[in-house]
C-alpha cells in the first residue's frame, strides 16, 4: 500500500519539483532553450500551451525546440540580471542577444510559471544603442559569483553565454 502510494505522488507531482523555485525553472528553461539546445528540458519546463505575447511568435512550443534544434548562425545570447517575483511566479531578465538580427538587441523578458511549468512570455526588444544621451550603457553584463574560483571570486561575464560556436554550461550561481 505505501509503494502505491508513493507511486500516486510521484505520477501526480508537477512538472518541477516543489523547491524549484520561478527563477530556478526560468534560467534552467533559457538554458535549454538557449545553451544546451535540450528538448527534454523544454518539454519538462514549458507548458504545451504556452502564451506567447510576442507578435512574431504564434503561441505553444514549437518555435521553441526550432529554436533549440537549429539557432541562426552567429548566434550569441547573454543575461544580465535577473528578478523574481516568487509568489506571484514572476521573473524578469534582461538580456543581450546578437545574431537574432541585422545588429545587436537589448531585452527584456518576462515570465509566468505556474504548477513547476513556464505557462507565458512577454518580451520588449530594442536594437543596442551605444552612444546614449545619458552616458550610460543599455546593456551592463551583471557580475555572478565564480563556483569554480571560490565564494569571494567574482566573474567579469554574464551568467552565462551562448553562441553556435561555444557554450560555457549554466551554473547555479543565482543567489
Amino acid at each position: 500500500m505505501k509503494h502505491l502510494i508513493l507511486t500516486t505522488v510521484l505520477l501526480a507531482a508537477p512538472a518541477a519539483t516543489l523547491a524549484d523555485s520561478a527563477r530556478e525553472i526560468v534560467t534552467e528553461g533559457l538554458a535549454a532553450v538557449f545553451v544546451k539546445r535540450d528538448l527534454d528540458t523544454i518539454n519538462r519546463l514549458f507548458s504545451e500551451d504556452y502564451i506567447q505575447h510576442n507578435p512574431m511568435f504564434p503561441n505553444g512550443l514549437d518555435t521553441l525546440r526550432g529554436f533549440a534544434a537549429t539557432s541562426p548562425p552567429g548566434f550569441r545570447y547573454q543575461i544580465g540580471n535577473v528578478i523574481a517575483d516568487e509568489e506571484q511566479g514572476l521573473v524578469a531578465v534582461h538580456f543581450r542577444v546578437e545574431g537574432f538580427g541585422p545588429e545587436p538587441m537589448i531585452g527584456v523578458d518576462m515570465f509566468r510559471v505556474a504548477d513547476g511549468r513556464i505557462v507565458e512570455h512577454w518580451d520588449v526588444l530594442q536594437p543596442e544603442v551605444t552612444d546614449t544621451v545619458s552616458g550610460n550603457p543599455m546593456w551592463t553584463p551583471a557580475e555572478w559569483p565564480d563556483p569554480e574560483a571560490g565564494s569571494d571570486a567574482r566573474l567579469d561575464r554574464p551568467w552565462f553565454l551562448a553562441d553556435n560556436r561555444h557554450a560555457r554550461p549554466m551554473g547555479k550561481t543565482l543567489r
